[in-house]
């Protein structure tokens, strides 16, 4: 009974349409997206968007990586949300998502940013799967994925560290400063509302950043603070 209704639940998950159509109507929108955010990335860094969209909408057929199944959903709230959030990143040579799920924001990152070597962290096992298999089939170069929670692995410090969604903000915090150098910076994403992190001693005056994700997202904040010592 119990492995019908598994079966009946990823029929119900399947994408419905021609799936020329989907994607046809997926790059619109990413385009559409990239003229709104006002980024003139070259045609192949779309495309390798569009892939990495489609890759995740046939994995996510078979196994649970995130809660956008179809390739238009994952376009709009995945790839142009993390699209978003790249310009207000500082100019840095490397970057490392922890908890980075099924490689967002890192993975995109990566693509639009191919000069910035990314870390993507990540201990559930199927996500890391699915991470390693995007930087194959992408031929992601700048991107090396490892598994493990961030706070009992070795750090490896780069020039910037993000943390989306894996924990309250303070407790995010003491994650993340292990893998960052001295003087290189912390990113907090959050909603609306911005993160809330207390002042510390080991780090910079805090600032915080508001925009939207375009075609009619929602509205998002970085908190962003250096690393002093």
């Amino acid at each position: 009974m119990q492995a019908a209704r598994r079966r009946a639940a990823r029929s119900e998950a399947k994408p419905s349409g021609d799936p020329q159509s989907r994607l046809t109507a997926a790059r619109e929108r990413l385009l559409t997206g990239f003229s709104e955010l006002g980024l003139s990335a070259p045609a192949e860094r779309s495309e390798a968007l569009l892939r990495l969209a489609c890759l995740l909408e046939r994995w996510g057929q078979r196994i649970n990586l995130s809660g956008h199944r179809d390739v238009e959903s994952i376009v709009a709230r995945l790839i142009l949300d993390a699209a978003a959030l790249a310009p207000h990143l500082p100019e840095i040579p490397s970057l490392v998502d922890l908890g980075s799920g099924a490689g967002f924001p890192g993975l995109p990152i990566a693509i639009l940013r191919p000069e910035c070597s990314l870390l993507l962290v990540e201990a559930r096992e199927k996500r890391h799967h699915f991470q390693r298999a995007a930087v194959r089939e992408l031929g992601l170069r700048n991107v090396e994925s490892i598994r493990g929670r961030a706070e009992r692995i070795a750090a490896r410090p780069q020039a910037a560290v993000v943390a989306q969604a894996v924990a309250e903000p303070s407790k995010a915090l003491e994650w993340m400063l292990p893998w960052v150098d001295p003087g290189g910076w912390l990113v907090i994403p959050g909603g609306e509302r911005p993160p809330e992190v207390a002042p510390r001693p080991s780090l910079g005056p805090s600032h915080v950043i508001t925009y939207r994700v375009p075609c009619g997202g929602p509205s998002r904040s970085l908190w962003l603070a250096r690393r002093l010592s």
